[in-house]
């Protein structure tokens, strides 16, 4: 049985044989305070920081009661899981919290659906960045189209750059409002380098439901004696693994000698898709050590206790049943900028121990934990969820190291060769003369490669992207949810 699936059976095993064992004079919280209820014991069971937070301690609370005073002083569900997340310490610059990226939703249908990849979308993949010389006003440039989207037929492509929306300069207090709408007209602009100008150019946009394949370019390149594959992969979606085993299927019947993954703008995703992957690219190491999951205390004590082995996760050479189309690689190169996280830099860092990983690019996000989506059930997991309310969590759980121990890389991991993306010559995606992919090529083939310079252009500094605006987009997850250690665990 995979290691995973292991784990969360069990989890609901100890969970439904805890069920006889709850308090029976445990009082249910009032109708009125089911949801703030649900999110305190949802993090005090999982949070990978729970022993960190006073107002989650087990003994914070003697009764039930206690917790519904506490309870009732926050005003909406968001603003107690807000304030329940690991807090600002002093050791990080500008307060910045331990916990950047765990968040709530009031619809959980929505958010199961955008963890396998769809979405309203109206198809403009953009990073936004300050704009030169100001700490408040933003501008977006475009990364690339979704196919079958709204944006794929109209005058919009990569490249290109906005300042405004509805004639309304971006700024970092509004851009999510603005970019939010299920409709709007982005105001074009122009760069000189130096200058972003707005240009009179507008085009309108439109959300739809939209399914991102991942999958986004699959080609090879000749060059000279090597056979190079080049995939670019922007989002671990479990329900396109087919897709990818096949997409490698290609690959390994063309004859590759090389591989080019490209994760610039991969936010990440699933875990069992990342360890997939990772067994695609090698294959010679079926049954090694992939990664190590680390729970909070409480959780980690029952697998140490329990089964040590449901900590780790294994290379694998089948899904589902399905052979693995593995490409026994001792060397990949992987294209990464600041917008490569989570899943992405769980592939990387899982890979090191075993291959030669050559990191092109620039230095990815820093994100080594993960998240579980929590529901308002008694064991925590999708089974008799609240019929009251749609509320869920998608709080940090848990904390993943390679098969050498390593995983502190919070401050991103760094290019081996480092290239930064320039929005003045950002090229066109899967061409051998696109610099980043020209760079991993000569490195490659042995030629010399032609590095792009800033020259007169500034650097502009990153704030977001489309793809970290939605959190959903922007994470590393459990494909389900443990099927709940109750409060027994306490």
């Amino acid at each position: 049985m995979k290691p995973i699936l292991k784990s969360l059976l069990l989890l609901f095993l100890l969970a439904f044989s805890l069920q006889s064992c709850e308090d029976q004079d445990d009082v249910a919280a009032p109708a009125d305070l089911q949801i703030n209820n649900f999110i305190w014991k949802g993090l005090n069971q999982y949070y990978l920081w729970q022993a960190d937070v006073p107002n989650l301690a087990d003994n914070r609370f003697s009764n039930q009661e206690a917790l519904n005073s506490f309870l009732r002083g926050y005003s909406t569900p968001e603003n107690l899981f807000q304030n329940l997340l690991n807090k600002p310490i002093s050791k990080f610059p500008k307060g910045q919290a331990i916990d950047r990226f765990s968040w709530i939703v009031d619809d959980y249908s929505v958010l199961e659906q955008e963890l396998q990849g769809t979405s309203k979308n109206d198809g403009v993949d953009f990073r936004l960045s300050y704009k030169p010389g100001s700490t408040t006003e933003l501008v977006g440039f475009v990364r690339y189209i979704l196919p079958n989207s709204n944006a794929s037929t109209k005058a919009i492509k990569r490249g290109d750059l906005f300042t405004g929306v509805n004639g309304t300069q971006l700024t970092a207090s509004n851009y999510q409002a603005l970019l939010g709408a299920d409709s709007y007209t982005l105001n074009l602009a122009s760069y000189d380098g130096n200058n972003v100008t707005p240009n009179g150019k507008t085009v309108s946009l439109a959300k739809t439901t939209l399914d991102e394949n991942p999958i986004f370019i699959n080609k090879v390149i000749t060059s000279g004696s090597h056979k190079i594959g080049y995939l670019m992969y922007n989002g671990f979606y479990a329900n396109y693994d087919a897709q990818l085993n096949a997409a490698f299927a290609d690959l390994k019947a063309q004859g590759i000698t090389d591989l080019v993954l490209d994760l610039r703008y991969n936010g990440g995703g699933s875990i069992q898709t990342a360890t997939r992957l990772a067994s695609m690219i090698t294959g010679q190491f079926k049954d090694k050590i992939f990664a190590k999951i680390k729970w909070n205390t409480k959780v980690n004590a029952y697998y140490e206790s329990e089964d040590a082995e449901s900590l780790n996760d294994r290379f694998v050479d089948k899904m589902d049943g399905t052979p693995i189309n593995s490409l026994n690689l001792s060397k990949i190169y992987v294209i990464t900028t600041g917008g490569t996280a989570s899943a992405s830099e769980l592939v990387i860092n899982g890979l090191v121990p075993y291959i030669t990983v050559i990191k092109v690019g620039e230095t990815t996000v820093g994100k080594n934990v993960g998240s579980i989506t929590v529901y308002d059930s008694p064991t925590f997991s999708k089974t008799n969820r609240n019929p009251n309310h749609k509320y869920a969590m998608q709080p940090l759980v848990l904390k993943i190291v390679n098969a050498a121990d390593f995983g502190e890389y919070t401050d991103g991991l760094k290019p081996t060769i480092e290239q930064k993306e320039l929005i003045g010559n950002l090229g066109t995606l899967g061409d051998p003369s696109e610099p980043l992919l020209s760079i991993a090529i000569s490195n490659i083939t042995g030629s010399t490669a032609k590095r792009t310079q800033l020259g007169n252009e500034k650097a502009l500094q990153p704030f977001t992207d489309s793809k970290a605006m939605n959190g959903v987009k922007n994470q590393m997850y459990l494909e389900k949810a443990p099927e709940g250690l109750l409060r027994a665990l306490k």
